[in-house]
């Protein structure tokens, strides 16, 4: 009887699917890392600058979702065959964010032609770091970062970091980030004629062994009217409907 009791347990085990009770796997630029574990807390999530997520998955990360920050990192894993053909789902606009105090005086983007402030910029490849880049030649401003100290990060969890620690005067971030710092921080808000289209794009994973469904599941629920509700509470911009 006892022979009998153990294997039926062994069979009921190996009916289990294997990974069924994992967690759906979800890659998500940096700035998402508020409002996705507040939309849905059940999946696993990585956040780090998009390019940095796309070079994981391309080297076979476990990842099943992904959600960039710019367009060109989903659309080459897209390209590649890597993930499913990328949806908008959000926009965003960038700020530049100082400290409470404001040590450096910082009045405007303008301020920064004055040299010898800290700066916090993304790096050249992070979405971050091109939407400034972009934002800054349109405004004629790109000489601010041979004239000021400029650190350049990895991500912009990391620019918020570093101006809500006080370790830099000014930081150009998304209004998303600078909401989210509300209390330590302020933002000044850049001319709309300057902005980048900043454009969040979601796919769902395409490797051996990905939650297929699952993934889908977590895109219609960031599509869904509650998705959409979320994203604006955190001040993400929306797309129309389509």
């Amino acid at each position: 009887m006892r022979r009998l009791v153990v294997l039926i347990i062994l069979m009921a085990a190996a009916a289990v699917p294997a990974g069924a009770d994992a967690a759906l796997n979800v890659y998500a630029a940096a700035s998402l890392r508020n409002v996705f574990p507040a939309l849905d807390g059940a999946p696993s999530y990585n956040f780090a600058g998009s390019n940095t997520l796309q070079r994981q998955i391309d080297n076979g990360a476990p990842a099943d979702v992904f959600a960039s920050a710019e367009p060109a990192e989903a659309q080459a894993l897209f390209r590649a065959g890597r993930c499913t053909r990328p949806v908008t789902f959000a926009t965003n606009i960038l700020v530049l964010l100082i400290p409470k105090d404001n040590p450096g005086s910082i009045r405007s983007a303008y301020t920064l032609r004055d040299g010898g402030k800290r700066l916090a910029i993304g790096t050249a490849g992070v979405p971050i770091g091109n939407y400034t880049r972009l934002l800054l030649r349109r405004m004629r401003l790109s000489s601010i970062l041979d004239s000021n100290i400029v650190s350049q990060e990895t991500d912009v969890a990391s620019i918020t970091a570093k101006v809500a620690l006080g370790s830099a005067d000014a930081g150009f971030v998304y209004h998303t980030d600078a909401l989210a710092s509300r209390g330590r921080t302020s933002e000044l808000r850049l001319p709309k004629w300057a902005q980048p289209a900043v454009r969040y794009k979601l796919c769902a994973v395409v490797r051996t062994g990905a939650d297929t469904s699952g993934a889908q599941a977590f895109i219609r629920k960031v599509s869904s009217n509650a998705g959409r509700s979320a994203l604006r509470h955190y001040g993400f911009g929306l797309p129309p409907r389509g």
